[in-house]
């Protein structure tokens, strides 16, 4: 008689500046290494829509899943800079807050989807290929300038911090799927690569950007323009799906193998973490566990 694997739990979290938040499916946590040395932790309980039935539709569970961790990663981002000024003047709060957001997210938008898109156009017509060269050429240059973005900012002395912050997450997570006792002992052994991580989903944001604009055809300036934009959570549903499948059907061999350029990805977006900073990590995991099964 065959048995059913028994699946854990799928928590999943995020760096921080010196700190790392953990996301349960009813509860988060997050802990900060403070310039003192203390670590400081905060939980707090997810919203109505990660209980609700919309979080189990296809396709439509990543789009709210997706925005809503947007605006939670954010939050704890900016509480995790501001744990590390005294100053006030520093801080990031309020108006200023959503401003830089906003603008980060344009920036964000014109750099990766609208800026290959006219270099691809603009090409097409100067070359005279066809749409789907076009397509081709501009998916390509959309990974370059997303692997070129992610090298480059990893050189700064701060982000290179952030993803050993990252690492930490994810060897966290590995050593809990891999029932072992959490301690930065027994973590550190396990893996920088984690098939659920937020890396691997901008990787496939990409390669399925390619198909999906290559099936709309020749289209005209406006319309590219307006294609590139309009179609980005349509893409990002997509994607969430295609890593949710990916991450549960590992066992495949041949499921393993799409897998893998994900976690290629990752070796830029994380690095090894020493033992006070797997202190935190898992700090914001038991934490963040203890909530999810009532011992708090």
């Amino acid at each position: 008689m065959k048995t059913e694997k028994l699946r854990l739990p799928t928590y999943g979290g995020q760096a921080l500046i010196e700190g790392v938040l953990m996301r349960g499916s009813k509860y988060l946590a997050a802990a900060y290494r403070k310039p003192d040395g203390e670590i400081i932790v905060e939980t707090e309980e997810l919203g109505k829509i990660y209980q609700s039935p919309l979080k189990k539709v296809p396709f439509l569970r990543g789009l709210i899943i997706l925005w809503d961790a947007l605006g939670l990663g954010t939050k704890y981002l900016t509480k995790s800079a501001n744990f590390q000024t005294e100053d006030e003047k520093e801080k990031i709060e309020g108006p200023a807050l959503y401003i830089t957001l906003f603008i980060s997210l344009a920036v964000a938008m014109g750099l990766f989807f609208l800026a290959p898109a006219l270099i691809g156009k603009a090409l097409e017509q100067w070359l005279g290929f066809s749409h789907i060269i076009q397509n081709l050429i501009e998916g390509l240059i959309r990974l370059v300038f997303v692997i070129a973005y992610i090298w480059g900012i990893g050189k700064m002395s701060d982000i290179h911090r952030v993803f050993s912050y990252h690492g930490a997450e994810h060897k966290t997570i590995n050593a809990f799927e891999a029932k072992v006792e959490l301690t930065p002992e027994s973590v550190k052994r396990y893996s920088l690569q984690h098939p659920r991580c937020g890396t691997a989903f901008i990787l496939y944001v990409v390669l399925i950007s390619v198909i999906m604009f290559t099936f709309l055809g020749d289209l005209g300036w406006l319309l590219l323009i307006t294609s590139r934009l309009v179609l980005i959570p349509v893409i990002a549903m997509i994607a969430y799906e295609y890593i949710r499948f990916t991450a549960d059907h590992l066992e495949s061999p041949v499921i393993s193998l799409f897998a893998k350029p994900g976690l290629w990805l990752q070796k830029l977006t994380t690095n090894e973490p020493d033992e006070k900073i797997l202190e935190v990590s898992i700090a914001a995991f038991n934490a963040m566990y203890k909530l999810e099964n009532n011992e708090m």
